[in-house]
């Protein structure tokens, strides 16, 4: 069974794409749900989304462009608890194949590094390079709180700034 549910649609302008939903979010049924989240509040602040949304709004952002899909879809918790469940990257490609959204952007270095098979020290923020029948990747700093250490605005800002030109 689904943790949280996709929210996609044909002709989205970018879909967020996490490696799991967090153990509030599952229990909610909100995309980034905790409070110490950082996601609701930088896309507001970098010009994604014209307000600030609370979590409980996730669903309302299919009107504007936005949807959201996870890689591992039956865990939840933090990486290393949400792991112990299947990652399906070739539904997560199908998904992105058949609803073909312009943008998709990882929300951790480890969503990532899942998708593209390697080591998350190797993946590197930002847009990445072109995949052949594939949407433009970008690749964001966790915006979990308990990656901290590891925030940085500026690829959530390239993300802003690449979808509105």
């Amino acid at each position: 069974m689904e943790k949280l549910p996709d929210q996609l649609q044909n002709g989205l302008r970018l879909v967020f794409v996490g490696t799991a939903a967090g153990h509030r979010s599952a229990d909610l049924g909100h995309y980034y749900a905790h409070s110490g989240n950082r996601f609701w509040r930088t896309l507001h602040e970098v010009g994604i989304t014209p307000r600030r949304y609370e979590p409980h709004e996730f669903r309302t952002l299919l009107k504007i462009g936005i949807g959201f899909t996870d890689l591992c879809k039956s865990g939840s918790g933090m990486d290393h608890q949400a792991l112990a469940f299947p990652i399906d990257v070739s539904a997560f490609r199908e998904k992105m194949r058949q609803y073909r959204p312009k943008t998709i952007a990882f929300t951790s270095k480890k969503a990532a590094s899942l998708f593209y098979g390697r080591p998350t020290k190797a993946v590197a923020l930002g847009q990445q390079p072109p995949l052949d029948d594939f949407p433009t990747v970008f690749v964001l700093a966790s915006p979990s709180g308990a990656a901290s250490g590891h925030w940085s605005v500026q690829p959530w800002q390239e993300l802003a700034d690449s979808i509105s030109a």
